[in-house]
């Protein structure tokens, strides 16, 4: 007999919810023909096709503010939470006589514009502009923050380019920027002097949580020093959550709202972050922030959204009535990695 949450994702309309659940809770092959069949239902889906095309627009806009849930970085890595690669394709495009033949098209055209920007440090870069009032230069500039290109490493490692030496330098860089209490507010020399708002010897916990993500996508560097330190400095955060705010980032009812794409600093975006790490799991202090999830779920053990971005209006994660499949799987993907019910069913 199949688990009742787990029959209700498989019969989900979101073909990457019933891929994710198949690969990641019922620990399905890849070659599996159900697995297969969803994944491929999933890539010809519209919703995916139209963020797929959007990742080739890499670069048209500036980055403005980090918290924009529209900009196509976010794009990037929720496609890469889905499970989409570097060679998957992507929409039809019509051909006309001024178009390149050669042109690159699928997902290989995102990944292209993202890797034909990479600093000398190592980090891949985003076109931002910094107004002049927070340190900036007011204008239109490829460079990195510590608060994005963790973001862009996450998704070439996820979408499966961590042999690529350009994507080794850039893990490199990541691992090297680290502190002694974590990630701190660290951008591009160009950038001069600025920073985000607070002290500059305090670490950035958005930062923190990008940074342990794309290492998270590397095995050996699962146990590793720099994960201990980020992950430390996220668990500390909670346990002295009614101290100050560092870089304006608290833990109050806000950061409990469950909220999808993972664009920001909440709750399930800390939880999901420190679970593909095994020794946070029996940690009490995260722990509770699971509690405070799991608190959430209906008399089904259904999840839905109390928080979302209007950006991804008509997706199910940001839908405040209804109980959401992709919320659901994601709390229980956290469960499944921590052992935490029965996992048998097939």
């Amino acid at each position: 007999m199949t688990d009742p949450t787990i029959q209700w994702l498989l019969e989900s309309n979101e073909p990457w919810t019933r891929y994710r659940t198949l690969v990641d809770l019922l620990d399905r092959p890849e070659d599996d023909p159900e697995a297969q069949a969803a994944r491929a239902d999933m890539l010809a889906h519209p919703q995916v096709q139209g963020m797929i095309a959007e990742t080739a627009t890499w670069g048209d806009r500036p980055f403005k503010r980090h918290n924009d849930a529209s900009y196509p970085i976010y794009k990037f890595s929720t496609l890469a939470d889905f499970g989409v690669r570097a060679d998957d394709p992507g929409p039809a495009l019509s051909r006309s006589p001024e178009r390149n033949e050669g042109a690159v098209e699928g997902m290989a055209a995102g990944i292209q514009a993202v890797m034909a920007h990479q600093s000398s440090e190592g980090a891949f870069q985003s076109l931002v502009n910094i107004p002049k009032a927070f340190g900036g230069t007011g204008e239109d500039m490829w460079t990195w923050i510590l608060c994005d290109t963790p973001t862009l490493l996450y998704t070439l490692l996820s979408m499966g380019l961590g042999g690529d030496k350009r994507v080794q330098r850039a893990v490199d860089h990541l691992v090297g920027t680290i502190d002694d209490n974590g990630w701190r507010c660290v951008a591009a020399p160009e950038l001069g002097k600025f920073k985000g708002p607070g002290r500059k010897s305090d670490p950035c916990p958005i930062v923190n949580v990008f940074a342990l993500k794309a290492l998270s996508q590397i095995p050996e560097l699962l146990d590793s020093p720099a994960a201990h330190t980020g992950a430390g400095m996220l668990l500390r955060h909670w346990e002295n959550q009614t101290g100050r705010k560092i870089y304006l980032f608290g833990i109050g009812s806000d950061f409990r709202k469950l909220k999808y794409p993972f664009v920001w600093y909440n709750v399930l975006h800390v939880v999901d972050v420190l679970s593909r790490f095994p020794f946070v799991h029996t940690d009490p202090r995260f722990r509770e922030m699971l509690g405070t999830i799991t608190a959430q779920a209906d008399e089904n053990g259904r999840y839905t959204a109390n928080s979302m971005y209007m950006a991804w209006k008509g997706w199910s994660f940001a839908d405040k009535k209804n109980p959401s499949p992709w919320l659901t799987f994601l709390v229980l993907r956290v469960q499944k990695r921590m052992q935490i019910g029965a996992w048998h069913y097939s």
